[in-house]
């Protein structure tokens, strides 16, 4: 969607203009992916429109390959308003406890199904990247991530955020309980516990979430404490705690983190540091005005996932830490980390 984001903090009312960007959570990970080094593509369905003109060439601009983006004759591009008091996440969030305008029903990509996608695309990288918005648009994108997530010989690693929006669940086709169901068929999933409590009626803390959801190889859970758990299918858990960071704005924190994970995951890290990547990517986002963010060079940001515990701890990430090179200065490990 094309995301209006407003020039000062207030109810949607009270604002008198917005600046013009980008939003969605599938193109915020390729493109986070993207400027983490990694070849992504990005397969959507946009109007044919200014706006769909402005998505496409933004999310291209990023290094993204758009060639799989159809365009739609009839139905506009979706956008949508947002104000600055957005949170992160949450159960009753869309996608934030802040006053949100969505306008995307009927839009292009709630036209999205098997018939009118690239499904040779979809299956041609090494990652196939799908998130729990899709679904709730509609009953051809519900049938869409279906037959995306089921088993075939030609089908690629599935990574599946399950991105819980109550809001676009209140007219879905379906229930949430779809997520559960979908997520079981993927290969990585990531959800918050606060998603899953919402969602699914899962309390009890990540192991609970790993009782529900023992289906798939790698489970990431997200925690209140800013922490993520991996669990694998060999039984091997790992936690690694979050950073303290100067919030700017939280949107988008998540599918940085999701693009940070998987960026590890395609470089074949040890589960810590691909939870460090996901944090780091997250707080780039969290100290960046929009959705997406400057991920940090893929090597100053090896350079801190490697840090031992006590220096990873005392990390403190302000507003403009991944611009001109500021990263590959950052402070020894043996000395407070405030970049």
């Amino acid at each position: 969607m094309v995301t209006f984001l407003p020039s000062r903090p207030g109810p949607l009312a009270d604002v008198p203009s917005f600046t013009r960007a980008i939003g969605g959570a599938e193109s915020n990970v390729a493109c986070a992916l993207a400027g983490s080094g990694h070849s992504t593509r990005w397969i959507s369905r946009v109007g044919a429109d200014g706006f769909g003109d402005h998505l496409v060439r933004t999310v291209a601009s990023h290094g993204v390959d758009t060639s799989a983006v159809r365009r739609d004759p009839v139905r506009p591009t979706g956008v949508y308003f947002r104000t600055d008091g957005e949170r992160a996440t949450g159960a009753e969030q869309a996608p934030g406890d802040g006053e949100v305008a969505y306008y995307r029903a009927g839009s292009a990509a709630s036209a999205m199904s098997p018939a009118t996608t690239d499904l040779a695309a979809a299956d041609a990288g090494r990652v196939l990247h799908l998130t729990g918005i899709t679904p709730a648009l509609s009953a051809d994108c519900l049938a869409l991530v279906r037959a995306l997530t089921a088993p075939r010989r030609t089908r690629p690693l599935v990574s599946f955020d399950v991105n819980y929006r109550a809001s676009l669940w209140r007219s879905a086709p379906g229930t949430p309980e779809l997520l559960l169901d979908l997520a079981r068929g993927c290969d990585l999933v990531l959800v918050g516990e606060d998603e899953a409590a919402a969602a699914w009626g899962v309390t009890g803390g990540p192991e609970a979430v790993r009782a529900a959801l023992p289906e798939p190889s790698l489970l990431v859970v997200k925690s209140g404490d800013r922490s993520a758990t991996a669990f694998t299918g060999d039984g091997l858990r790992v936690r690694a705690p979050g950073l303290d960071v100067d919030v700017v704005a939280p949107v988008g924190a998540g599918d940085a983190f999701a693009a940070g994970f998987l960026s590890g995951t395609l470089r074949g890290l040890p589960l810590t540091q691909r939870l460090r990547h996901g944090h780091l990517l997250a707080a780039a986002a969290l100290t960046a005005p929009g959705d997406l963010a400057e991920p940090p060079a893929p090597a100053a940001a090896d350079r801190l996932a490697a840090l031992d515990e006590e220096a990873w701890g005392r990390l403190r990430l302000a507003p403009g830490w991944t611009e001109n090179g500021r990263l590959g200065a950052a402070a020894p490990a043996s000395e407070d980390h405030a970049v």
